[in-house]
């Protein structure tokens, strides 16, 4: 794999291929493992709180001396309090979602740290632009976790998000094996993001319930559900079956909340309650056979590119 993208350059990274920073997934370990391999590596700080945050940066700093950054969630009361962790700790590359980076793109600029944004609409994109953001993550709906309530496709997506940007598109959303992030690629985006891929591996924190699952899914085993409150797909179970037919029902926003609660999120993918967890996932699953190290599974990546870009050329 030769790729020498704006997001490569931008990020310092040598392959353009971005670990997300899941919630109870995307620690240190995981993190400075994919920056090991010469991706980026990203703590996801959205089951953390700044405490914890701080110990594992400074965990990650210990195991790598590539680039790691740091996901942050907007919508997070204390997002203010992970910022200021995060800058404290010298962290250069921030990515944040769920929410507007314009609040907090003056003090990150001001202490030089890269800025990329996540969106699920070229509406997005263009507003992550004008507030300065270094580049943007084209999030179709086919990933796992929270999604945009329009509910567009990678594959339409990141070719209108390329042509309508002066920054990179980082393409994410159901891309799983290198031939996705070749396609990716002619799509228009400079690198890509893979979550629910990453999440099973060796490093993840995630519960090994949890991997199996993924492992097990095949490509209808995923569902989008809590439509009216926040978009969210996630392998199904009990409780993902119950919360679709709470909305088919007609249960008001206050309901929905209720039935989610919280910790939902943790009880299934650090806990690995196979029944009652909320166990987020892309539908990448059916793409996914294996939990594999990191470092297995770049290499990986990397095989399945090259033999699908020369499969193409002929």
């Amino acid at each position: 794999m030769k790729l020498n993208t704006q997001i490569s350059r931008l990020l310092g990274i040598k392959y353009p291929i971005v670990q997300a920073g899941m919630v109870w997934v995307s620690g240190w370990r995981l993190a400075s493992a994919v920056s090991n391999c010469e991706g980026l590596g990203l703590i996801g700080s959205g089951s953390m709180k700044p405490e914890l945050l701080r110990e594992h940066i400074r965990k990650c700093f210990n195991a790598t001396d590539n680039p790691f950054g740091v996901n942050i969630p907007l919508l997070r009361e204390d997002a203010a309090d992970l910022i200021d962790v995060t800058i404290k700790e010298g962290i250069k590359i921030v990515f944040t979602s769920a929410g507007s980076p314009a609040k907090f793109i003056d003090i990150l600029k001001k202490n030089e740290i890269k800025v990329v944004h996540v969106v699920s609409s070229v509406e997005f994109g263009i507003k992550a632009e004008k507030v300065g953001c270094d580049a943007v993550v084209g999030e179709g709906v086919e990933a796992g976790g929270h999604n945009g309530a329009e509910q567009i496709t990678t594959l339409c997506l990141i070719p209108q998000l390329s042509e309508t940007l002066k920054i990179p598109v980082i393409a994410a959303g159901g891309i799983a094996d290198g031939r996705g992030i070749l396609a990716a690629i002619t799509l228009g985006a400079k690198g890509v993001q893979l979550g629910t891929r990453f999440a099973a591996t060796v490093e993840s924190s995630a519960h090994p319930n949890y991997k199996r699952r993924l492992i097990e899914a095949g490509d209808g085993d995923t569902v989008l559900a809590y439509k009216r409150t926040g978009l969210v797909r996630m392998l199904i179970n009990d409780f993902a079956i119950r919360s679709v037919k709470a909305e088919e029902e007609g249960w008001s926003e206050d309901q929905l909340k209720t039935l989610l609660g919280r910790k939902r999120e943790k009880l299934g993918i650090f806990e690995g309650d196979e029944t009652e967890g909320e166990m987020e996932a892309g539908q990448g699953t059916g793409l996914i056979k294996e939990i594999l190290s990191v470092k297995d599974l770049f290499n990986k990546l990397i095989t399945e590119f090259n033999t699908a870009k020369e499969r193409i050329c002929v």
